[in-house]
């Protein structure tokens, strides 16, 4: 199932290339500009087809897209015809709009993808007294419990089985005291002796049953132990609900890829380590990372709900991350376009305020060597980080 996992991405990313350039696209359009192709991926082209003014088609090499808008900047040869509708004539706001588009689609699909998942399948909960594992024995210690170690001939059963606990079962007492989620459970079992004979009831299949339970000991660990673990279950949210889960899943993604960037320095070193998923390059990934984790995601032995959940959230951080990696002030991207046509629509309100000329556009040809310096930069940290994907991946279990 891991193909089918890459496809998944695949077709996600492709989506989101188009989705981006149709945000340029339709705003270019909408104010008048004149676009003259629309292309998704880069190289030969493999099929095109012209629609009024604009060409559309398709390239061998699906790495990305673009749109070409006549006169972007001021380096592009222009017919005279053309001018009056080449993006560089347009107002500096309608720029702003169309440069800043590509992000915005990205930042709408991931609303979307978040605020249909709360909506249509829920959101994820393991804080929960539903059982999701029972364990059929007791660990040797506490490393071999976090570790999952099998179980072997000489571990005893865990109190856990033998008292008759199944999975699904819902935890609603212990030892008398109500429980309502995972976390009080937890609480209750630390608390009590190894040793101690609890009484149990739970819900099951609409049922309410009483067990009981000798909590034993693990070696390392305080408190008794039951042998049991929290379900994960998707609940449903209503319509305000769900608006916010999209802001706390922007919060969180926003603070993390700030995160995420603030560490790359460190992280590079670790890239190829042994133990790279313990530092800080366990963090990053590429897009062979990202489409590695989709397959181990759709190939995963769980449910559907989580394999959704999880394919949906990762396509809506890529974009989102994409979005906001897109809006920096760098050139080749759009936010170092952006800057650049603020900086002209400073310098042209102050020419005004002086009752001077407005000095027009800037002079791309003495921004080249930066722009290709930093998209260089980025061909180097993106081929460093497949690179590690391929020879040391991080395995997300």
């Amino acid at each position: 199932m891991d193909w089918l996992g890459w496809l998944i991405f695949l077709f996600a990313l492709m989506f989101s290339v188009m989705l981006h350039e149709s945000g340029h696209f339709v705003a270019a359009k909408q104010f008048g500009m004149k676009v003259t192709r629309y292309f998704v991926g880069f190289g030969p082209t493999i099929w095109s087809t012209w629609r009024g003014e604009t060409e559309y088609g398709i390239k061998a090499l699906p790495l990305g897209g673009f749109v070409k808008i006549v006169g972007m900047t001021s380096m592009d040869e222009v017919d005279p015809e053309d001018e009056p509708r080449s993006f560089r004539r347009a107002p500096g706001w309608q720029r702003l709009i169309v440069l800043a588009a590509g992000s915005f689609m990205h930042f709408v699909l991931a609303a979307v993808l978040i605020f249909g998942l709360a909506l249509a399948i829920g959101i994820e909960n393991d804080n929960t007294t539903q059982l999701g594992t029972v364990a059929t024995c007791v660990a040797p210690s506490e490393k071999a419990l976090v570790n999952g170690a099998a179980c072997t001939a000489s571990d005893a059963p865990s109190p856990a089985s033998i008292a008759g606990l199944r999975v699904g079962d819902q935890i609603t007492s212990f030892n008398g005291v109500k429980v309502n989620t995972w976390t009080q459970v937890m609480n209750v079992i630390e608390k009590a002796k190894p040793g101690t004979t609890v009484a149990l009831t739970v819900e099951r299949d609409g049922r309410t049953v009483p067990l009981h339970a000798t909590l034993a000991s693990v070696k390392g660990r305080t408190g008794g132990y039951l042998g049991v673990a929290a379900a994960t279950v998707f609940q449903r949210t209503s319509l305000a609900g769900a608006i916010g889960y999209v802001g706390t899943g922007f919060s969180e993604e926003i603070s993390g890829s700030a995160h995420a960037l603030a560490q790359l320095p460190s992280a590079v070193p670790n890239l190829f380590s042994k133990d790279r998923s313990q530092t800080a390059a366990g963090n990053v990934s590429s897009v062979v990372g990202a489409a590695e984790d989709t397959g181990q995601a759709v190939a995963a032995n769980v449910g559907w709900e989580y394999k959704v959940s999880f394919v949906l959230l990762l396509v809506a951080s890529l974009n989102i991350w994409v979005g906001i990696l897109n809006l920096l002030p760098l050139l080749p991207m759009d936010g170092g376009h952006i800057a650049v046509v603020l900086w002209e629509m400073i310098r042209g309100r102050w020419a005004r305020a002086r009752h001077r000329a407005n000095p027009g556009l800037v002079d791309y040809r003495k921004l080249v060597p930066v722009s290709f310096s930093i998209f260089m930069v980025l061909i180097f940290f993106s081929a460093l980080l497949i690179l590690a994907d391929i020879v040391n991946p991080v395995n997300i279990g």
